[in-house]
Order: structure tokens, then C-alpha cells, then sequence
């Protein structure tokens, strides 16, 4: 690896957050699943989580909506929903789903400076009301439209674009978000995936 490319994945680590994730419940459709890992990329969202317990889990992702963005992603895969939010409240202090419901904010009263973690449902039935009840509570992205949902990559690439907004006026994005040990640790994994 030449010092420039490895210069640019230290540049890109350095930026990437360690408080923010995506949990994909049931996602059917591994290309809609890529295109959220593309936008995770973009924003610096590091770990997804893909929650699998109606469908067999994925073995491969939609190369071409990804654009190979897999790679550069720590991807958590569940078929067990308790085992998933064990792991989820370790790392993030607040787990929202994306659900339209009396008691569902909107997008733009959330504070995406603090931990959390966004559930985003399968293209058919949302987010499940046994994840529902795991959350700490919903969300909406406002719409005036007759149809009042969005394509799952589509709301994903819409939150995490509020998010990556709020986190960069905070100044998120200009300082080192994980540990030294985390940053050496998938600068070796994207290293090896280089050769």
C-alpha cells in the first residue's frame, strides 16, 4: 500500500463516528441494504446491524447499489432480536425506530450529537412491533405527500444526512471519534483488504 492511499484511510477513520448506527430489521431486498451501507460510508457511520429473525440471513450484498462499501463497513448480522439489543445498549444510550405512530417526533427535534442507534423496518411492514416495544421510542421524517412512507434506503440516506448535519456543526467531524486501538484495528482489516 502506498503512504498516500494509507494517508487517506487514516483520514477517513479519523472522521468516522463511533456514536451513531443503523439497525436494519428484516430488510429483504440485499440491494436496498447495500445503498444504506453507501450512504453509511458517506456520513461515517461505521457499524450497521442487520437483524435477521423472519428471513435467513444475507450472504452477499447488492455489489453494484454498494459500490462495494461493505468492505469498508463493520457489518453486525443477528437472528436473535434479544442477543441484537444486548449488544446495541452496550454501545448507544438511546435506540430509535422509524415508525408512524401518535407518539413518533420528528426527525428534526432529535439530537444527533448524543449515542443512538436508528431502526429502520423491512420494505413491507416496517419496523415490527416486538422491536417497537425494545426501542426507546419513534421517529418520523415530515412529509406532505399523499403516500406517507419512503423507500428504506431513501429515509436512511435522509436521517443519517440530518445526523451527519447536526454532528458536523457540533464539530464531531473534526476530531477523532474512536479509540486509537479501534483505528488501528480496521486500518489492519482495510489494509488486508487492499492486497
Amino acid at each position: 500500500m502506498t503512504p498516500e492511499r494509507k494517508q487517506k484511510l487514516l483520514s477517513v477513520l479519523q472522521k468516522r463516528q463511533c456514536d451513531i448506527t443503523v439497525v436494519l430489521e428484516n430488510v429483504f431486498d440485499p440491494h436496498n441494504i447495500s445503498a444504506v451501507m453507501r450512504t453509511c460510508d458517506a456520513v461515517g457511520v461505521q457499524d450497521i446491524y442487520v437483524l435477521n429473525t423472519k428471513i435467513p440471513r444475507h450472504k452477499k450484498w447488492g455489489a453494484k447499489s454498494s459500490s462495494s462499501a461493505a468492505k469498508w463497513l463493520s457489518v453486525h448480522q443477528y437472528d436473535n432480536a434479544e442477543e441484537c439489543f444486548l449488544d446495541l445498549r452496550k454501545s448507544y444510550s438511546t435506540i430509535l425506530t422509524t415508525h408512524l405512530s401518535s407518539d413518533a417526533v420528528s426527525l428534526h427535534s432529535l439530537d444527533f450529537t448524543r449515542s443512538i442507534a436508528l431502526v429502520f423496518g423491512n420494505e413491507h411492514d416496517g419496523v415490527s412491533e416486538e422491536i417497537r416495544k425494545r426501542a426507546d421510542g419513534n421517529f418520523i421524517i415530515p412529509q406532505v405527500g399523499i403516500i406517507r412512507s419512503l423507500n428504506i434506503s431513501v429515509a436512511c440516506a435522509v436521517t443519517l444526512y440530518e445526523a451527519f448535519r447536526q454532528k458536523n456543526i457540533a464539530g464531531h467531524y473534526s476530531r477523532t471519534n474512536f479509540e486509537e486501538s479501534k483505528i488501528e484495528c480496521l486500518l489492519k482489516e482495510w489494509e488486508l483488504d487492499q492486497v
